[in-house]
């Protein structure tokens, strides 16, 4: 372990990187202990080693930056009000030609410290993939509430997609453990909540809460439509979740469709 109070320049340039790459900036940061380091590095003149502490610092101002977004979406829900549980709640699946749509209510801890702030959040479609999964255990780990509900291809294709969106979004808010005093929305209010509801455009790109539910959604539907592709394997499902890709339509129009196929979708396609 480095000692910060050490001579550097008795230290070979692959000694001080291999200590260095034992810690974590985002923990020395935490601790009050970047300042030393950085201190530490600037002692050494050595061109190779001020170019390590530049990237430490880099490293540093890109973690800070991301806190202060993470904070103002954070603070964009706690600016509706003085209420104790806000749940954000948000559907993945609305334009596909096939699969269920999802919806995700999610009620978090708005009151967390810097510290415990849930980092990366953000439009599940703008979080890479591998990101999106870890996070989404993180949310699910730190939620003081989170529910899933799904609206199958067949009760779309019988009730309309507007209905089916409003029914997931009813039924997560409605069956979180935790009753919310407000319900953010993205996009739409939802009909016959009995519970108080704003819509929020964009929310998923500035409600922490609806932006967590959008990730635990996405991830719980691109889950499903990879299982789905092992039973129906014409169609590229695990590529593009149900929606209309050239791969798609081209394995719609040889082998026609499947069961989890949206026939009201369709129409003008076969």
């Amino acid at each position: 372990m480095i000692q910060f109070n050490e001579d550097i320049k008795s230290l070979s340039f692959a000694e001080i990187k291999e200590e260095i790459h034992k810690l974590s900036i985002i923990d020395l940061y935490k601790n009050g202990e970047h300042i030393k380091l950085i201190n530490w590095l600037k002692e050494d003149k050595r061109k190779n080693v001020l170019s390590l502490k530049k990237k430490i610092e880099k490293d540093l101002d890109s973690y800070l930056n991301e806190v202060k977004r993470v904070k103002t979406m954070y603070e964009f829900d706690k600016s509706f009000g003085n209420y104790r549980y806000i749940a954000g709640v948000d559907e993945v699946g609305r334009g596909p030609l096939a699969g269920p749509i999802v919806a995700c209510s999610v009620i978090l801890d708005i009151n967390v410290l810097d510290k415990d702030l849930i980092l990366y959040i953000n439009d599940s479609k703008k979080v890479k993939e591998h990101k999106r999964e870890e996070l989404s255990e993180i949310i699910k780990e730190k939620a003081l509430s989170y529910q899933i509900a799904v609206s199958s291809n067949e009760e779309i294709d019988e009730k309309g997609i507007a209905f089916s969106n409003n029914k997931v979004f009813l039924e997560s808010c409605n069956s979180l453990s935790i009753k919310p005093d407000l319900v953010l929305s993205d996009g739409y209010l939802i009909k016959n909540i009995g519970i108080e509801n704003k819509s929020v455009i964009k929310g998923d790109t500035k409600s922490a809460s609806i932006a967590a539910a959008s990730i635990v959604a996405k991830v719980y539907r691109d889950k499903l439509m990879k299982e789905y592709a092992k039973k129906y394997p014409n169609y590229d499902f695990e590529n593009n979740v149900g929606y209309g890709t050239s791969k798609h339509i081209e394995g719609l129009k040889k082998y026609g469709k499947c069961d989890i196929h949206r026939n009201s979708f369709l129409t003008k396609l076969l």
